[in-house]
């Protein structure tokens, strides 16, 4: 009876030492005319990880995330006041370590997130 105690002891114990699965260190956020992909966007919190945000239209948008830029260490790239601007097919990128909750995101251009550009991050 103890060595099966002993076998159960040493399961958990290999499950508990195991790393979590590793966050992508690349992570691309797609942006067109009144969307962003992926819905929501899940990230782990405490690793890092980079953005990509790809505006995929011929107008200019932006990614408003005051909150989750706000929590968040950035290690390379910038948003500053917690946006995101893209130009027309363009492409930034933000490297950060993302802290855990859930926060909206959304472009702020005049009845685009009213269109359905908006999206949530939700960082577990």
């Amino acid at each position: 009876m103890n060595l099966v105690r002993l076998a159960a002891a040493a399961s958990v114990a290999a499950c508990l030492g195991a790393p979590a699965a590793a966050q992508p260190a690349t992570q691309t956020v797609q942006v067109w005319s009144f969307g962003f992909a992926p819905r929501p966007i899940h990230l782990a919190a405490g690793r890092p990880v980079t953005l990509v945000f790809v505006n995929q239209s011929g107008s200019s948008h932006d990614f408003t995330a005051h909150r989750f830029f706000a929590s968040s260490t950035i290690t390379a790239g910038a948003a500053p006041q917690g946006e995101i601007d893209l130009a027309p097919h363009q492409t930034v990128s933000v490297t950060l370590v993302p802290r855990s909750g859930t926060y909206p995101a959304h472009c702020s251009h005049f009845m685009h997130s009213t269109f359905g550009m908006k999206d949530q991050i939700v960082v577990n």
